[in-house]
């Protein structure tokens, strides 16, 4: 993502009427635990509602959704002596994907975390499975009925159906594609 995505994605979870279920806004909570259980519940309240992501955001106050800037930068943060980012995915299972995003608007810093859902089975950290009730983060354990969705939703991920690449230029497409290999195949077999 270029950062004028990034600031339109800002601002669209900024516009949000509260937190919710699949976003967690947060300022300056560095805590490696705390996000490795935000990580959890997101994924899996992402599966269960069906989003194609959930999102930790750093930078926007919670309960007046004002853009305050974090002085919290993912990339520079250490646990142990391993980066924050490694860390994390090596506490989590399965290990979904997560990236994260650092950038600057209107002279203030802001973190993304855009996190995959789980696809049918619960995402622990630590071996616990966490999920967001409302604007809260629980324990996957104690709410069965959540959990029996998420380990019963029908994939609905395809592969086939997806985008492989954004804003490609007709050129940059022909360059990617081998498609001359496969118009000689289809030459050859139509002769026959």
């Amino acid at each position: 993502m270029n950062n004028d995505d990034l600031i339109v994605l800002l601002k669209d979870l900024q516009a949000l009427p509260k937190e919710s279920e699949w976003v967690e806004f947060k300022i300056n909570n560095s805590n490696p635990e705390k996000i490795g259980q935000y990580i959890s519940a997101l994924s899996n309240s992402a599966c269960y509602h069906q989003k194609k992501y959930a999102y930790l955001v750093f930078g926007i106050e919670d309960t007046s959704h004002r853009l305050k800037g974090t002085n919290f930068i993912p990339s520079k943060k250490k646990k142990g002596s391993q980066e924050l980012e490694n860390w994390i995915a090596t506490q989590l299972n399965p290990r979904i994907d997560f990236n994260i995003y650092e950038f600057e608007y209107e002279g203030m810093k802001f973190s993304i975390f855009r996190i995959e859902p789980t696809r049918n089975t619960p995402v622990s950290f630590k071996g616990v499975a966490y999920i967001r009730i409302g604007s809260y983060t629980k324990k996957l354990d104690d709410h069965p009925e959540k959990e029996r969705k998420i380990w019963t939703k029908a994939n609905k991920y395809r592969y086939e159906s997806e985008l492989a690449l954004k804003k490609v230029t007709d050129k940059e497409l022909l360059g990617l594609l081998d498609y001359k290999s496969y118009l000689l195949i289809r030459y050859h077999t139509s002769n026959y």
